[in-house]
């Protein structure tokens, strides 16, 4: 049993995602009070049940708009905002959670660590994208800005197919409107690479083995391994099990690991998952997406060998005590 004497605050959004950090929570006998992100308030002036956490542990989707909770994604910027001012500790705090919601943001990151990433421009008006694409190579696609889960993202193989969507207007352009014009990248071996951290340190990764065109790459969502074995469904959200993508354990080499790590920790994001690919064109390897919330693979005893759900709760433990 823990020997914490005050719990940990899980503040989240989706309403199955973290089933499984709940029960390894309940496993362990540590306490734990459940915050519901899109149901909040705080006041400014003072600390109100948070004062009672031993931390609070951020969870909040930036693909909450999908589920009509866009009004608590700006709202939690400010809310970890004020509790870091009051001297709270937050495990991925407001710096994390302002990369979570910005793909322009993680894009300048990537460019100021010196890391490879797609060639990409950043637009703020559907009239601007086919402007914007001159200079990059098609196929490319429009990415909304604040995503997750591949929300939003839309491809066109030429600038044709690009200047009439621009024109009826039905780029998704997402919540702030603004979005990446972003050369897409065929994946060699057709899969990519996530990489997952604990504490910012690297706690294993997995090839995500791609089925047709699909930008929805959560891993919780994947319910096969390599194999085509079926994987336990209670780990994936029940909402949307995916058929055709397949997911296998993969240790990267130890300087996409070290890249990783550095992202990470620039980036202030203790727990989360960064997706790299490969250029089946070159070879090229590309960074491409940085993840504070990170809902880890289905049964990743069988892929990659333990419960990463046992890993966050002792790390939150750690943290907490």
């Amino acid at each position: 049993m823990s020997q914490l004497k005050r719990p940990i605050g899980i503040y989240y959004e989706h309403p199955h995602w973290f089933t499984r950090l709940f029960d390894e929570l309940e496993r362990q006998g540590v306490p734990y009070d459940r915050i519901n992100a899109a149901q909040h308030h705080f006041d400014p002036a003072r600390l109100n049940g948070e004062g009672g956490y031993s931390l609070l542990f951020n969870r909040m989707s930036p693909s909450a708009y999908r589920r009509g909770h866009g009004q608590a994604i700006f709202y939690t910027q400010y809310y970890l905002a004020h509790l870091e001012q009051r001297g709270k500790r937050v495990v991925n705090g407001h710096r994390a959670f302002r990369f979570e919601t910005s793909k322009a943001l993680q894009l300048s990151l990537l460019e100021n660590l010196g890391l490879p990433y797609p060639k990409s421009r950043v637009i703020n008006r559907s009239a601007d994208a086919v402007e914007a694409s001159r200079g990059l190579r098609f196929p490319i696609v429009v990415k909304p800005n604040i995503g997750g889960s591949g929300a939003g993202v839309a491809k066109f193989d030429n600038r044709k197919q690009l200047e009439e969507a621009a024109r009826a207007d039905t780029l998704d352009l997402g919540l702030d409107t603004t979005a990446l014009v972003q050369e897409f990248i065929p994946a060699r071996g057709g899969h990519i690479v996530r990489v997952e951290v604990v504490g910012g340190l690297f706690l294993y990764g997995i090839k995500v083995h791609l089925s047709g065109e699909t930008f929805d790459l959560c891993p919780a969502d994947i319910c096969k391994t390599a194999s085509g074995e079926a994987l336990q469904l209670a780990a994936c959200p029940v909402e949307a099990p995916k058929t055709g993508l397949r997911v296998e354990g993969y240790t990267p080499p130890d300087n996409i690991i070290h890249s990783v790590e550095r992202i990470m920790r620039e980036a202030s994001i203790e727990v989360g998952g960064v997706e790299y690919i490969t250029d089946d064109r070159d070879g090229q390897i590309y960074f491409y997406d940085i993840n504070a919330l990170s809902n880890f693979v289905s049964d990743g005893q069988r892929v990659v060998g333990f419960d990463p759900f046992v890993r966050l709760v002792d790390f939150l433990e750690k943290e907490a005590a």
